[in-house]
């Protein structure tokens, strides 16, 4: 009996058969009446430690038995049976276990998922440059190439090249965000020195294009200064490049006691409405991103940035139809 193969309760039995056995000895030596009635006594006793503890390891072994299903992947297992008492507790605690593998499963299974989809969309950002090099390569190669077309074919890997550094730079720095290995540090800065930095790196193309770039700020506010100016550059590059030659493109920056915001508005055809809601999703390129030859980084990056900073980051049409992007970041106390 497998029961009975428990050390424990194997130990009891025999130490109450024993007791059982010296109050027989000592009832027949007082008063052989007293021996039937001792042993009914004890029988009584023995049986009713026994039958609550056969009970007990039967629902100890039922519930090893589920266990060894779910560790070998059954998932139609319901072992939500709440009673009183320690098994009862145990058994609680085994299902809320259950609980978390399940959902501990499921998360794994969307992270494969999200990873191949991940490396299929990287791999395809990256191969269509490369098939442009390519082709390039082999024009520079052919011997009857003017001077003047061979340096614009030359120009022209640079921009490339130039486009795959950034597309590399870009998601090394969203994968580091994804692992939470960045650590923002915050520091007072006025908003009109947050700004400019941000700004400095496309001032040269928007002039080149014939652009206006108006900046004005006041206040101050606490941020990551770099990451900071990542996520506006991103931004205003997209402005840039979806702005005509000749347009104008706003950045203005407030504060009050509950957040600084900073609006950032163009004056191109603004977003389309089935763009709209997949702005800031990664690798998402709408129709006029398509035609300016982008990777659809830029803003999933400046989301990312915003939000890891308790912010917010919202993109809709200006009421003069251009494009307009409003970062809030709020103040850590209030």
């Amino acid at each position: 009996m497998k029961f009975m193969r428990n050390t424990e309760i194997a130990v009891s039995a025999s130490i109450m058969a024993a007791i059982t056995v010296i109050a027989a000895v000592c009832a027949l030596f007082y008063d052989i009446k007293l021996v039937i009635p001792v042993l009914i006594l004890c029988i009584a006793m023995i049986t009713v430690f026994l039958v609550p503890s056969f009970l007990r390891y039967r629902r100890i072994t039922k519930l090893s038995e589920d266990i060894d299903r779910i560790l070998h992947g059954e998932e139609n297992i319901n072992i939500e049976n709440y009673t009183e008492g320690d098994i009862g507790v145990l058994q609680s605690e085994v299902y809320k276990m259950t609980i978390r593998l399940r959902e501990q499963k499921a998360g794994l299974m969307q992270d494969k998922v999200y990873l191949a989809d991940l490396l299929a969309d990287i791999s395809h950002q990256i191969r269509t440059p490369l098939t442009s090099i390519n082709i390039l390569v082999s024009m520079i190669s052919h011997p009857d190439m003017s001077a003047e077309k061979r340096e614009q074919t030359v120009h022209k890997l640079y921009g490339l090249l130039s486009r795959i550094d950034w597309l590399i730079t870009a998601l090394l720095k969203m994968s580091k965000l994804d692992a939470g290995t960045i650590r923002f540090r915050k520091e007072r800065v006025t908003m009109q020195e947050l700004l400019d930095k941000a700004c400095m790196p496309v001032r040269v193309p928007i002039e080149l294009r014939g652009q206006e770039l108006d900046i004005r700020a006041d206040g101050e506010l606490e941020c990551d200064l770099s990451w900071t100016c990542e996520a506006i550059g991103n931004i205003v590059k997209n402005c840039m490049e979806h702005t005509p030659d000749g347009g104008t493109i706003t950045v203005r920056g407030t504060r009050n006691p509950l957040y600084s915001e900073i609006v950032i508005t163009d004056s191109g055809k603004g977003i389309s409405a089935e763009d709209l809601p997949h702005i800031f999703e990664r690798f998402y390129k709408g129709r006029a991103s398509e035609d300016k030859g982008g990777f659809g980084i830029g803003l999933a990056l400046a989301r990312m940035i915003v939000t890891e900073q308790n912010g917010t980051i919202k993109a809709e049409n200006a009421q003069d139809g251009g494009a307009m992007f409003s970062i809030r970041l709020y103040e850590s106390t209030v």
